[in-house]
Parts: C-alpha cells; structure tokens; sequence
C-alpha cells in the first residue's frame, strides 16, 4: 500500500474511533443526568387541606382517612361523554399494577355532585371492578368538592353553560391529569393522561415509578 493510500486508511479509522468514542461519552452523560434527576425528591406543588366527602359505600371519608399513605387521584363524572371512560380504564390499569404489599390509594372525584350519589358510585365502582380497599369514588357538596379538587389537588372542574352544551350529558370541563399525594398529605406530581402524543404505557410507568419513590419516604 502507498503512503497516500495508508493515511487515508488511518484517518477513516481515526475518524470511526472518535465518532464511537463521541457517541459513547454522549450515552455516559445521558445516564448520569438520568442517576441524578431519579435521585432528586420529587417537587412539592402545595399543602392538601383536609376535607369531608362520602365515598361509595356511603361512608365519611377525610384527609385523615389518606394520611400517612401514597394516593393517586382524578376528577370524572359518570356520565360523561367525554375522556372520563378512557381515565377511568386507565386509573383500572394503574390498580392492576400496584406491585404486592403497596398501600398506595386510588381516588376519584365526581364533578356531577347532584348526578352522582354513593349508589351511582358504587354502582360504576363495580363497572370498572374497583377494590374498594384501594379505589374510593368521592362526592359531596360542589362546594366540599372544589375545595378539595380545585384548592388543593389543583384540578380544573367548570360547569358547561346550557346553551354551550353538545348534548345533555356534555355537562362539565375538567381535567384529564392524574395527581400523587404523599404520605404528609402534599401534592408531589402531576401528569397528563390523554391527548394527542400521550402513551399511556409510558405514563402509567412513570406513575408507577413516582409511587414507588414517594412510598419510600418517610
């Protein structure tokens, strides 16, 4: 082989080497960033004020009734025509994968107060094959339930005026995020559940990942 022709060789394999070796550093600095972000506490957004609604089965439930457990919650109604079916399945899904031994708590808010009683509750509860020692459905007064959602938990309920109404059922806008608290009763995370680009795969893995860390806190 030439001169020319073997400077050429050396510098295409020096080039290789310095583009995997570029590649490589990039990938290192990617996992590190990943280490130091999962080892930072998740943010804290706002106290929880404690509350008195009635779930289900009927019974009082209040912030104490959560305190001291990890809780993921919502904001539907059931009648809704909208994204209120597709959160629901997928709040059944985030149950189903609750690894053994978590006491993490589910609960879901009505913002059709007047619409869904306990037994309304209860009845779409067992449509969804809710367990009852995980996942609470909660009503009350529009008042009590604005407190909690809107003050505290920081989701959106707005009743529809009659006249900008699709249909009889299209009664309310409100959210379509799922909330954590933590174990003090803190709002610790937020994430959107629908729409368009949302996987609900990955959302429901970084619910599941957002738990397991918060329950690992004191």
């Amino acid at each position: 082989m030439n001169q020319p022709a073997r400077r050429t060789g050396w510098s295409v394999l020096i080039g290789l080497v310095l583009v995997v070796l570029t590649l490589l550093l990039a990938f290192v600095l990617v996992q590190l960033k990943s280490r130091s972000a999962s080892s930072l506490p998740l943010p804290v957004y706002g106290q929880i004020a404690d509350f008195a609604l009635t779930n289900q089965n009927g019974r009082a439930v209040s912030l104490a009734d959560l305190r001291g457990q990890v809780w993921v919650a919502d904001i539907i109604f059931t009648r809704c025509p909208g994204p209120c079916l597709k959160m629901t399945k997928q709040m059944k899904t985030l149950q189903a994968a609750m690894p053994p031994g978590s006491q993490t708590k589910l609960v879901t808010l009505t913002t059709d107060a007047d619409f869904d009683t306990p037994p309304v509750l209860k009845a779409y509860a067992d449509r969804f094959e809710a367990d009852p020692h995980r996942w609470m459905f909660l009503t009350g007064t529009k008042k009590d339930i604005a407190k909690l959602a809107i003050d505290s938990l920081k989701l959106t309920a707005i009743e529809k005026k009659p006249e900008d109404r699709e249909s009889p059922e299209d009664l309310f806008v409100h959210s379509t995020i799922f909330v954590i608290a933590d174990k003090q009763a803190r709002l610790r995370g937020v994430f959107e559940t629908t729409g368009e680009g949302i996987d609900p795969q990955n959302v429901k893995g970084q619910i599941l990942a957002a738990v397991g860390r918060l329950e690992r806190e004191p």
